[in-house]
């Protein structure tokens, strides 16, 4: 008898009472993520953006196949790594260390021919340093003070991912899918090698662009001489932007890096850098050809390599 008017009133209440029960879990869950939103730090909201980004796009089955270049914008292991195998790790990190001298000799070859050329020279009153210098102090302002961040950013990471899909096409792939935002960005490609990954940390994607449409419009009209100025302001801009992005991505566990090996991948990228800022040198200052670049690189090899034997020499025959 109980049993069945417990039935019968379990029936008879249950819409209601599963309506109410329904409506206070959904207020409660709707509490309980704006609870959880409120007391998320930023660099933990990057990461559940990011990897709900990354979810949604491994969910498509005709990109499982192909390889996702990312760019992470926050520290956090939400993709798929590519662990090396020891033997290739070996081999890259004494690849690495032999670079590591030639990296030295560059940077002071640099350092003593922009020296050079500025102080004994007059490079200094050219209007390609002030120009060039004018557009990266402007640039690196506007970075350091947040102004226009969100945007510049966005910026970095559409140029970061058409550099890497522009390499996939130099080298006979293709990109199948293809996202740039301030939460971050990939491409989705059929082929991956390591001047494709590596590629965005020492090209200056938006100089390379400012390069190129400059280019066009001279074949076909004829620029006012003022236009220089102008080419040399947006250089400067524009690899003052490249760098900054470059260091401050490089901190937040890139998987670009992590596939290729950290250490070997700092080393390519930092002897690019310092082998693009020679090659602007010797454009931009008239006085340098790149006969003298590569006859005072000699010299300073011959001097690190005289020093480096007499520090060693004695280390060894005691």
């Amino acid at each position: 008898m109980h049993l069945l008017l417990s039935e019968s009133l379990i029936i008879k209440l249950s819409p209601k009472h599963m309506a109410r029960t329904r409506k206070k879990l959904e207020l409660s869950k709707i509490r309980a993520r704006n609870k959880a939103r409120d007391n998320t730090t930023f660099l933990a909201g990057l990461r559940q953006i990011n990897r709900q980004a990354l979810n949604k796009t491994n969910r498509h089955a005709n990109l499982r196949e192909f390889k996702h270049i990312r760019a992470a914008l926050a520290e956090g292991r939400e993709y798929d790594e590519y662990e090396l195998t020891w033997p290739t790790r070996l081999l890259r990190w004494l690849f690495a260390l032999i670079l590591i001298p030639i990296c030295v000799v560059t940077t002071q070859t640099l350092w003593s021919q922009f020296s050079h050329e500025t102080l004994q020279r007059g490079f200094w009153r050219t209007p390609e340093f002030w120009y060039f210098g004018l557009g990266a102090v402007i640039m690196l302002t506007c970075l350091m003070t947040d102004l226009c961040r969100r945007s510049l950013l966005y910026l970095y990471v559409l140029g970061h991912e058409y550099t890497h899909a522009m390499f996939v096409v130099f080298h006979f792939g293709w990109v199948f899918d293809f996202k740039a935002s301030t939460k971050g960005g990939y491409i989705a490609t059929n082929k991956s090698n390591l001047l494709i990954s590596l590629s965005p940390y020492f090209v200056p994607s938006w100089s390379m662009a400012t390069l190129a449409v400059y280019g066009l419009i001279g074949i076909f009209t004829t620029l006012p001489p003022y236009t220089d100025q102008i080419l040399f302001f947006l250089i400067g801009s524009s690899w003052a932007f490249h760098i900054f992005w470059t260091l401050w991505m490089i901190p937040r566990d890139q998987p670009d890096l992590k596939e290729n090996d950290t250490f070997f991948s700092l080393v390519i990228i930092y002897i690019a850098n310092v082998l693009l800022l020679c090659g602007m040198l010797c454009i931009s200052a008239r006085s340098l050809t790149w006969h003298n670049f590569l006859a005072s690189w000699w010299i300073n090899a011959e001097n690190f390599y005289r020093n480096c034997s007499e520090i060693i020499t004695p280390m060894l025959q005691n």
